[in-house]
């Protein structure tokens, strides 16, 4: 990185198999390319990738050792999203992509028309890795205590609520990160009196045998 600050959230140092960091970019900044794949989402400002202008709400998916640079002109701010590919034998990797969240379709959560989910990369086994926003509004919960084998990254992006972590509970609100590991019970609800929202990252599409713990 380049005239940029990463403010780390999680890593595999910390026992994740991914890593998570906000990218705040000075004028001029640029982030270099990586042999992993990266998933960008602006959080504010403006960036440019290979030509093409991504602000608020705009994402991208850059697949492993893609030549890439990320820059800004002005100050800006991004989420981004770091793994190690995992092949599928017989399936290509994804390709290079860029998306807007308000161009992608919004779906209730078990019919609850409360909890709207937006899945902003393809529903393809060629991704080894999910990313979604999630909207609730006031008072809107997630139906059950989830337990799963997925490890999850979440970065609040407005709003706030109380998010149960095992035997724990937390109040949560607009730029908190929240690292799950595998298997750790969890649950959220949406408190005040505006919308909350947040990102949210799993892995996706390989069994607990495809990866290398």
């Amino acid at each position: 990185m380049h005239k940029a600050t990463a403010i780390v959230h999680i890593a595999p140092a910390l026992g994740a198999r991914f890593t998570q960091y906000t990218a705040e970019f000075e004028a001029g900044g640029l982030l270099e390319p990586t042999s992993a794949q990266r998933f960008l989402y602006v959080l504010e400002g403006n960036v440019e990738i290979n030509g093409a202008r991504l602000t608020h709400g705009d994402y991208a998916y850059l697949p492993p050792n893609h030549a890439a640079i990320v820059s800004a002109k002005t100050a800006a701010r991004a989420a981004i999203i770091e793994k190690p590919y995992l092949p599928l034998p017989g399936v290509s990797a994804p390709k290079y992509f860029t998306g807007r969240e308000s161009d992608v379709s919004a779906a209730a959560l078990m019919e609850d028309d409360a909890l709207q989910v937006r899945v902003l990369l393809p529903d393809d086994a060629s991704f080894d890795f999910a990313v979604n926003t999630m909207t609730y509004l006031p008072g809107a919960t997630l139906p059950m205590v989830e337990i799963h084998v997925m490890e999850h990254g979440l970065l609040m992006l407005s709003g706030g609520g109380i998010y149960r972590l095992g035997d724990h509970w937390y109040p949560v609100a607009e730029g908190d990160f929240i690292w799950m590991a595998p298997f750790c019970p969890q649950w959220f609800g949406a408190l005040g009196k505006t919308p909350a929202k947040y990102l949210i990252y799993k892995d996706w599409n390989r069994g607990p045998l495809d990866i290398d713990r």
